[in-house]
């Protein structure tokens, strides 16, 4: 009785030892679980929707970590963009004139320089032309014939009034003057086309008003009509400006939309408007011309000079967030971060259109009045590669 006495105590507490540190372990569990809570640790970062197919999970970020992040309400955008360009002055098409021979020959003056300013009908160059030669005597003999012809109509004419003339007579005469008057007629229009003077030389003149910007021929040259122009004419009173536009910008520009036209050269802005478009796409380098129109002359301007242009153009419906706002991810997606009303934040794949300024348009993707990180988006997205 004696040593059963004694061991049952002692066997009662063999026994109870495991079971009180078990019930420390599952106290101290308890208590490191309730402690980590307490510290808020990062919920893990979403999951690709284009990867699972699900929704991705929102975000959660400490308290200590919100002060580096940067909220703003997503707003439409209104502004007004400007648009640099690279351009020239350029004279206008009606403005520019090519002169070619009119006849077959070779050149025996140049009467005039490039660079020189030249009236309208001033002689630029003479050709010694043996088809000159010929259409001029062509005109002098159709002349004589229609003179002839025309005299022997109106005798016929005064002989039937008299009673004394054939009927048949007079018709003929008249069937030869018309004859003669067609033939003259064609001689003189030829003739004109060569220009007024004697024998074989051609004075060819200037067309309008205008300065000489290129000789293409020298003295002794043959020439013959349909080559290439002998001498260009420009009127310096009427360039405009061409801009080089990307394929891409086109649709936001429009004719009558104002600008800023810089002429290095000339130390000056002056102001322009759209006035049309090229109808063509420069393959290479993906461009098309707009023309635009000074607003008033300018002096000292010159087909050729470079300027850049600063044109004025409306933004792209949508909203405008800075370019932080926006995280590049697998290379192609673009996304942002949106907080929710619990605090959280949402990863939103959007679709960017044009940006300038430090600021992008968000074509879709999000609304305006949402919440967005416009600043420190890396911090809830360790797998963004860049900012946009």
């Amino acid at each position: 009785m004696m040593i059963s006495s004694i061991a049952t105590p002692f066997t009662r507490g063999k026994v109870k030892r495991p079971q009180a540190a078990l019930r420390r372990v599952l106290v101290l569990a308890v208590v490191l679980g309730i402690t980590a809570c307490s510290k808020g640790e990062i919920t893990p970062p979403p999951v690709s929707n284009a990867d699972t197919g699900k929704a991705a999970r929102p975000v959660k970020l400490p308290a200590a970590q919100m002060q580096f992040l940067t909220i703003e309400a997503a707003g439409a955008s209104q502004d007004t963009d400007v648009i640099a360009l690279p351009g020239r002055a350029a004279f206008r098409p009606q403005a520019q004139s090519a002169v070619g021979a009119v006849a077959a020959g070779r050149v025996i003056q140049v009467l005039v320089r490039a660079g020189e300013a030249v009236k309208a009908g001033a002689p630029l160059l003479t050709i010694e032309s043996a088809d000159a030669a010929a259409a001029r005597a062509s005109l002098d003999q159709s002349t004589t014939r229609l003179a002839t012809s025309e005299s022997v109509y109106r005798r016929n004419v005064e002989m039937i009034d008299k009673g004394v003339g054939l009927e048949v007579e007079r018709q003929e005469a008249e069937a030869r003057y018309q004859e003669a008057r067609a033939e003259n007629e064609r001689a003189r229009q030829t003739a004109g086309l060569i220009g007024a003077g004697q024998g074989s030389r051609i004075t060819v003149r200037a067309p309008s008003d205008g300065v000489v910007i290129a000789i293409r021929v020298a003295v002794g040259a043959m020439v013959a009509p349909g080559g290439e122009a002998l001498l260009e004419l420009g009127d310096p009173s009427r360039l405009q400006i061409v801009a080089q536009v990307l394929e891409s910008d086109l649709r936001r520009i429009a004719v009558g939309q104002e600008a800023q036209v810089d002429l290095p050269s000339l130390a000056i802005r002056v102001a322009a408007r759209v006035e049309s478009f090229s109808p063509r796409v420069e393959t290479e380098s993906r461009r098309a011309q707009v023309y635009l129109a000074l607003l008033k002359p300018q002096d000292g301007l010159r087909a050729g000079m470079l300027a850049q242009i600063a044109l004025r153009v409306g933004a792209e419906a949508g909203i405008a967030l800075p370019v932080s706002a926006v995280l590049i991810k697998d290379g192609k997606r673009r996304i942002v971060y949106v907080q929710r009303p619990d605090g959280t934040f949402e990863a939103r794949d959007v679709k960017t259109g044009h940006s300038q300024s430090g600021h992008v348009v968000i074509l879709q993707g999000i609304s305006v009045g949402e919440k967005v990180v416009v600043r420190g988006a890396l911090l809830l997205d360790n797998q963004a590669e860049q900012l946009l």
